[in-house]
């Protein structure tokens, strides 16, 4: 005889159906609740966490129990577990990240803030009867490792390491948030996709390399698109340019300076002269500072000079031209006013704000009508505003969790975190999120009461937050 699915009497949930492949189960009766308490591990929860909803004191003799989303509906179960036959079946709210273990708890991983709200558990004895129904709230916080930090996008960066190298050493021009999906890399010597420029290109997919036109053997791609230079000559100093594609013929770039200590280049050809350079002074300047871009080894036979915006020397991107031969300035589209241009190739750039950070160009002309282009980087920083500290409570019990968050509303700094106004030590049970403004402390112990404070910095200034103090309590 075969046995519906369905449980023909009034009070019972149409799941349980699925347990009658165990066992017969008889109609339904509400029976006097177990003492079933759950526990959330970590008693904390925010997104991006693991949580286990921990089941004490589950009844013995059971069946089978299950989990529910919101109310006791077949429509909000997450997954039962039938115990006789140790099967596990999911519900129509299983995500793919709850796990259900023997003893009743309940495994979700990867906590969004769509998981916030109540969780039932429903326990049948073998007698097909439910011993209980217990809820609890489960409370998903912002995940202050990201919520109010200082605002930074996954854009590509490449870093020089080390930033100043001496000739005859190594150097690993780093690249940082390679996107998703990639296709092809391509690195280039300069700041501009010349096909000559090429270094080489690096094919994803086959993990292949291809050298271009300007590789001279030294340097070799790693599949994190980092670039290593070998053997570092004075000649090797200046712009290298990162040019990823990815899928969506998505094209990214970014760019990075070599700069080779002068000092160490004592193998050059004393008749050939020094190449030319450009110094920014300062390297990091603060808004309404004067910025001066001091050209070194300007040659003796200049006939002219231009100065540019940004990595291209076309007219639209021109400040200021001058001529030798005529001893006069000219001013281009991109001259604010604020510029100032000086006979030995220097520009001066007054009043500055964070716009006027970037890449420059100088083009010089000698008298033969010869071009030689060079680039030039600096940065304009805001001075930092004082940075908030806030923490998802001030007393806490040993072996809770506590998050502190340093709070700004600046971009491009960096967090430093201050403990009892010492710099923080941290243990195996402290954690910084990715920039530093999350800091979390899981298990939490009697020596971590105390205050705490931030620093929010950057190149050219530092502000503290003021202090909080945490109370570490024995329950």
């Amino acid at each position: 005889m075969e046995v519906s699915s369905m449980i023909p009497c009034k009070g019972c949930t149409s799941w349980q159906g699925l347990l009658f492949t165990a066992s017969l189960l008889i109609c339904c009766h509400l029976a006097t609740t177990a003492k079933v308490t759950i526990e959330s591990v970590p008693l904390n929860v925010f997104e991006g966490d693991n949580v286990l909803l921990h089941v004490h004191h589950l009844p013995e003799n059971l069946l089978a129990f299950a989990w529910f989303k919101r109310l006791t509906k077949t429509k909000h179960r997450i997954a039962l577990y039938a115990l006789n036959i140790n099967l596990v079946v999911p519900g129509p709210v299983h995500s793919g990240r709850e796990t259900v273990y023997r003893n009743g708890s309940l495994w979700i991983q990867n906590i969004t803030h769509k998981d916030t709200g109540f969780y039932t558990l429903e326990t049948i004895n073998r007698h097909g009867r439910t011993v209980s129904k217990t809820t609890m709230y489960l409370h998903v916080y912002n995940n202050l490792f990201t919520h109010g930090c200082p605002h930074t996008s996954a854009q590509l960066t490449i870093e020089s390491v080390p930033p100043r190298v001496a000739e005859g050493s190594s150097v690993l021009l780093l690249a940082h948030n390679l996107p998703e999906n990639l296709l092809v890399l391509f690195w280039y010597k300069g700041v501009i996709f010349f096909n000559k420029l090429e270094i080489v290109r690096h094919i994803a997919e086959k993990n292949s390399s291809v050298p271009g036109p300007a590789h001279s053997g030294r340097e070799t791609v790693n599949s994190n698109g980092s670039l290593l230079l070998q053997n570092v000559t004075c000649e090797d100093m200046g712009f290298y340019t990162l040019r990823t594609v990815s899928r969506g013929v998505k094209v990214e770039s970014a760019h990075v300076q070599l700069q080779v200590d002068p000092s160490s280049c004592t193998c050059c050809n004393p008749l050939t002269s020094a190449p030319l350079t450009i110094e920014p002074v300062p390297w990091n300047a603060v808004e309404g500072e004067s910025v001066l871009l001091q050209v070194h080894n300007l040659p003796e036979d200049l006939q002219a000079f231009s100065w540019y915006k940004g990595v291209y020397s076309s007219p639209v991107f021109k400040i200021a031209e001058y001529s030798r031969t005529m001893n006069s300035i000219t001013q281009g589209l991109e001259h604010s006013g604020r510029e100032t241009v000086y006979t030995n190739g220097s520009l001066l750039l007054q009043d500055v704000t964070e716009k006027d950070s970037g890449y420059y160009t100088l083009q010089i002309l000698n008298r033969v009508s010869e071009s030689v282009t060079t680039h030039v980087q600096f940065h304009v920083n805001k001075p930092v505003t004082k940075p908030f500290l806030g923490v998802s409570d001030t007393t806490v019990p040993v072996q809770s969790s506590v998050l502190f968050s340093c709070l700004s509303a600046d971009t491009g700094i960096s967090i430093h975190w201050i403990f009892n106004n010492q710099s923080l030590q941290l243990t195996e049970r402290m954690t910084l999120s990715p920039m530093n403004c999350g800091l979390r402390i899981d298990p939490v112990r009697r020596e971590d009461a105390g205050e705490y404070k931030c620093e929010a910095f950057n190149p050219v200034s530092l502000k503290t937050s003021l202090p909080v103090s945490l109370v570490v309590t024995n329950e």
